[in-house]
């Protein structure tokens, strides 16, 4: 119900009682179409207008004087990602892609499929065979499994304010672990070095596409 304005910040569930209460006596009018249900629902169309349009107000108000918090105190991160928020506005999902042969596909199954297509013949190699026919001999030096100081020190090197992978664990969460945490991950490490073998789940990524101005339908844009 009325799932058009949920993408809106600041509609809550005080406009869902107005957008109820002008249903309420919408229904009244179409039952019965008298001068007094005509009068109550052009009143109550009012009333709802300008709630709105004050709950409007309000959330641009606490918007904007939110950024110029964050521009007295320098968190230019947050001052852009609000800037950002204004010119963007409503983002929504592009839920279908075109296939090879340029024609409109909505399933998800198929889209994956577009995906995984699209990707496979922008990540692999070709060649390959021409490569393989001749015998490449190289002689590789010796290397020594990380050690815990080396994954201390990659773990200083991870930025913050980054998206986790499929594991859901932020840099920050690693970092805030200290010792601990590093130790038990670089057991882990050395474990998997040993064994000269990834766990599957290592091998898994999340592929997020940006878009250009152009179509977002094509898997090429």
């Amino acid at each position: 119900m009325h799932e058009w304005k949920q993408h809106k910040p600041w509609f809550d569930e005080e406009c869902l009682g107005f957008l109820d209460q002008r249903k309420r006596a919408k229904m009244q009018w179409v039952q019965d179409p008298c001068q007094s249900n005509v009068n109550n629902l052009n009143s109550v169309k009012i009333e709802v207008s300008r709630h709105f349009r004050n709950k409007k107000k309000e959330y641009l108000r606490a918007k904007i004087e939110e950024m110029e918090a964050n521009s007295k105190i320098h968190n230019i991160r947050d001052l852009y990602r609000g800037i950002n928020d204004f010119k963007k506005g409503c983002q929504p999902r592009c839920n279908i892609v075109k296939d090879q042969k340029g024609d409109v596909i909505a399933d998800s199954q198929s889209i994956v499929v577009s995906w995984w297509n699209y990707f496979s013949q922008l990540f692999n190699v070709h060649g390959v065979k021409d490569v393989g026919q001749a015998e490449i001999h190289i002689t590789e030096p010796l290397v020594l499994e990380p050690s815990a100081f080396e994954f201390e020190l990659a773990v200083g090197k991870l930025k913050t304010h980054k998206s986790p992978g499929i594991d859901e664990i932020p840099a920050e969460l690693i970092k805030a672990g200290g010792g601990t945490i590093c130790g038990e991950i670089h057991k882990l490490i050395t474990s998997n070095w040993k064994k000269e073998k990834l766990p599957e789940e290592w091998k898994e990524s999340i592929i997020v596409p940006i878009h250009k101005k152009r179509d977002k339908t094509d898997c090429n844009n």
